[in-house]
């Protein structure tokens, strides 16, 4: 939009006073930054009406994105840079004597997310609305986001995420578009005299749904997409003896809080209970509004609409859509079947079992008795169908219902059109290994969409400085095309570009060290290696190799107290589940061996630990900009994708990484020498899960490097792990390394000396540091939501 500096100063102080009766001068940061944002959000309106309006009367087919969680961190700056209206903005505030950047501190991050799941979704948001490609996200309003972390005593505290105190200026609430969601009660079928079978339904518990909208400003562009949340709320016109605080209480809590802990049958219960509010909501928001204004027949609806099943969080949107089609529109079984597999498709996040959700039966049954009919009736049909042509073994392992659970990623699979992995090698093993038995009934369905990132985020709003040094060097399309990065590899022997790029990471390494001095009490040197590792604690994603190695390197200092070595900074950001005791006794024993190395006088700087407390979006924009390297070291087959590692090569970090999930493709595209490589394959691992030959009490026993390192968590070596310490070594010896730590330990150690040697040369490195930098175009979320848009959504672009 096109916006003068004048302009803007003129509504900005104007907003001041019709919101707060008062100016510039006397205004407090909070003030300043709700007037800003209501500003902003006067400025994108017009473009979102004019949308609305479009999709509308064009009646283009339009995706529904539905996720558990997003995690979209602040919207300020990313609305100002989409609207092409930061920089006046900024210059504008500081006419006034307002600096931008203390104004957008104020903002809490909206960090109604996990990690990975979640970014991924509010990355898909942005780059849906820059593309242009009709699309809206559905999923919950929690009150509270998934907890803030404190450490005390080195140990992981859970506070509440309160990040509604002082409201969310973007959204908008859509009371009049409220939906009832029902749970619980009885329900019967009854024939209505011409063959039909009419569901009836008796005490049931009622919840109203209500939508708060949130824009999704597209890039420089007139695309403004929606994403919807919903809120839990008592129906107004519910009995005021029904309106007890019981009652009350538990419809709150429907979305309130994030991933309830489900190590209790009532925690289980809520979360079941959270995953249909809002499938249930959103889909019947859907049909209301195609009933309103597509206007076509019900049996054209997969023309118009997709729906889109991220994880298997919302894979009742299968016999939610069932429901709805076939009770509430009279459509006939089977075609409410065919139409629900074309208007489904699924990603699936992960291989790991835990994470691949089942449901009791009975409390499906108890909760969602409609839902459970449906199901069940699905699970009959298809075996009928499928017995003569398959076999019984093949559809007994892919069956809904086994065992007394319902397969909830099952559930999605059968009942969509399309099921992706999230890069390559994930996508592979789904075929090949975890998922091979559906993949023999259905290959035309299965597909891989390696992941990507918003680089508008991580990079034009969280480096600025590095930007600048692009868009100086090659011009500013890659702001809109981050293939262009490619453009930069003509530099890489041009001594002026390497210096620039350097300046720009010292920089930001100053800004990540002054952050740490003011929140750890660390002085740490902008100098050293910034070696970081920040994402969730995950047994699998082995921050404890990570930390092996550092013990390596502290005590080969003890034994040589003049070992020459470049410095280096370990940062971790990472937060653990409530209820994952071992991630837990993991930071516990991070902040002690930090604790440890940092007051140890013989070290020096040499070595540094530093744990960030609270690791989110707004942390991350700060944190990887700064890092010279990325740790991405799970187990190889274990990281369905990864997206940090990609934000760190967007940023100028190397690699050090496994041959897992993303990584592969980021080394292809690196090329050799511009990253670090090691440890099994997933062949190898494999082959130990297939041999049963795995010991790793013999390399404790044998490797006196590696026994010196596990004997520190138990002989008092590293303080105040009486009781963590132990269970990490049993975790590793006793119940026998499940992730492969000590064996992918000596291979970790040579890519570390490949990374010090490397180092040491900074011309080579920084031309590293530019070729990752240059090939990472191909990790723009734009790219990934083109090919879902092409290959599984069939949305198209606005013109």
């Amino acid at each position: 939009m096109k916006l003068s500096k004048k302009q803007f100063k003129q509504d900005f102080e104007q907003r001041l006073i019709t919101k707060f009766a008062t100016d510039v001068t006397k205004a407090g940061p909070q003030e300043k930054f709700a007037a800003l944002a209501s500003v902003v959000k006067n400025y994108y309106s017009k473009i979102w009406q004019a949308d609305n309006e479009y999709k509308d009367e064009s009646k283009k087919k339009q995706t529904y994105y539905f996720s558990i969680e997003f995690l979209p961190g602040k919207m300020l700056k990313s609305n100002l840079l989409n609207l092409g209206i930061l920089p006046t903005v900024r210059e504008g505030l500081e006419d006034l004597g307002v600096d931008l950047d203390e104004i957008a501190i104020i903002e809490p991050d909206m960090a109604i997310g996990n990690g990975g799941l979640g970014r991924l979704a509010s990355c898909f948001m942005d780059s849906l609305a820059s593309t242009g490609l009709p699309a809206n996200g559905n999923g919950i309003r929690y009150r509270y986001g998934l907890f803030k972390q404190k450490i005390v005593d080195g140990y992981q505290v859970e506070l509440p995420d309160s990040w509604l105190d002082n409201g969310n200026p973007w959204e908008v609430r859509r009371s009049d578009k409220a939906i009832e969601v029902r749970f619980g009660g009885e329900v019967w079928l009854e024939d209505d005299g011409k063959g039909n079978l009419i569901p009836q339904y008796k005490n049931q518990e009622r919840v109203l749904a209500v939508p708060y909208d949130t824009p999704m400003v597209g890039y420089e562009n007139t695309t403004v997409n929606n994403m919807c949340l919903w809120r839990s709320e008592v129906p107004k016109d519910l009995d005021l003896q029904f309106q007890n605080l019981e009652y009350m209480r538990q419809t709150a809590m429907l979305s309130s809080e994030l991933y309830p802990d489900d190590s209790n049958y009532d925690g289980r219960l809520l979360r079941l209970k959270q995953e249909y509010f809002f499938v249930s909501a959103g889909l019947q928001r859907i049909m209301r509004h195609y009933h309103s204004t597509i206007k076509a027949p019900i049996n054209q609806i997969a023309e118009y609409i997709a729906v889109h099943i991220n994880d298997t969080h919302p894979a009742l949107c299968v016999p939610e859509f069932m429901r709805l089609l076939v009770d509430e529109y009279n459509v006939p079984w089977d075609r409410a079947w065919d139409l629900t597999v074309k208007v489904m498709s699924y990603t699936n996040h992960t291989i790991l079992s835990e994470a691949l959700e089942k449901w009791p039966e009975d409390m499906v049954k108890t909760l969602l008795p409609r839902i459970y009919q449906i199901i069940v009736e699905l699970d009959r049909r298809r075996t009928a169908e499928l017995l003569p042509k398959v076999g019984a073994t093949l559809v007994h392992n892919t069956r809904i219902i086994k065992d007394g659970q319902i397969h909830m990623a099952n559930l999605s699979i059968i009942g969509s059109h399309s099921t992706n992995g999230v890069a390559k090698l994930h996508s592979d093993l789904l075929k090949d290994v975890e998922l091979h038995d559906f993949y023999e009934i259905y290959p035309e369905r299965f597909n891989n969409k390696t992941n990507g990132i918003a680089d508008r985020r991580w990079s034009q709003i969280a480096n600025e400085r590095l930007s600048t040094v692009i868009d100086e060097t090659i011009g500013k399309t890659w702001r809109h095309n981050l293939n262009d990065l490619k453009l930069l590899e003509a530099y890489k022997n041009d001594t002026e570009t390497l210096e620039r790029l350097d300046a720009a990471k010292f920089d930001d390494k100053q800004r990540l060290a002054e952050l740490i001095k003011e929140r750890n009490g660390i002085t740490v040197n902008p100098e050293a290696i910034f070696d970081v590792q920040v994402k969730r604690l995950h047994a699998y994603k082995r921050q404890l190799l990570n930390v092996l190695h550092i013990l390596k390197l502290y005590f080969d200092i003890k034994d040589n107290p003049e070992l020459d070595m470049v410095p280096r900074v370990f940062i971790f950001g990472a937060k653990a589940a409530p209820g994952y005791h071992y991630a837990k006794s993991i930071i516990k024993a991070i902040n002690e061996i930090a604790g440890m190395i940092n007051n140890d006088p013989e070290v020096k700087d040499r070595i540094k630990v530093v744990f960030m407390e609270n690791y989110n979006v707004s942390l991350a924009e700060v944190i990887i900009p700064a890092a010279n390297v990325g740790e991405q070291i799970s187990l190889a087959s274990k990281e369905a994708s990864g997206t940090s590692n990609m934000k760190f090569m967007l940023n100028g970090a190397l690699t050090m990484g496994t041959l897992d999930g993303a990584n592969i493709e980021i080394f292809d595209a690196v090329g050799a020498g511009n990253y670090f490589k090691f440890g099994l394959t997933k062949d190898e691992v494999y082959a130990y899960y297939k041999n049963n030959n795995y010991n790793a009490r013999d390399i404790y026993e044998q490797n006196p490097v590696i026994h010196r390192i596990l004997d520190a968590f138990i002989d008092g070596t590293i303080p105040n792990i009486s009781m963590e310490g132990p269970e990490i070594f049993d975790s590793l010896t006793t119940y026998n390394d499940e992730y492969f730590v000590l064996r992918d330990f000596k291979d970790y150690v040579r890519a570390q000396k490949s990374l010090e040697t490397l180092y040491r040369d900074k011309t080579a490195w920084t031309k590293a540091t530019l070729m990752n930098i240059a090939n990472s175009g191909r990790f723009s979320s734009d790219r990934t939501v083109r090919e879902y848009a092409e290959d599984i959504w069939y949305i198209k672009p606005k013109q």
